[in-house]
């Protein structure tokens, strides 16, 4: 089976699904890597969908900070 043919196929099989209606689309949370301002650690961030911001503590330093 080729990549093209392939493609197709699950072209159509989204297709169908959609027209089912057995599948439900939904906006889940956001989760971003932020750097810590203080010590510069990765930390991985989770907030809801239509938040701008989120409030977090870093993982290493423990710093309180908000992601932009």
């Amino acid at each position: 089976m080729s990549k093209q043919s392939q493609r197709e196929e699950a072209e159509r099989l989204i297709r169908e699904a959609m027209e089912k209606k057995s599948v439900t689309v939904k906006k889940g949370d956001t989760r971003i890597e932020a750097t810590c301002g203080k010590c510069g650690a990765k930390n991985k961030v989770t907030f809801a969908p239509g938040s701008l911001r989120a409030t977090y503590e870093c993982k290493e330093c423990g710093h309180k900070q908000t992601t932009l």
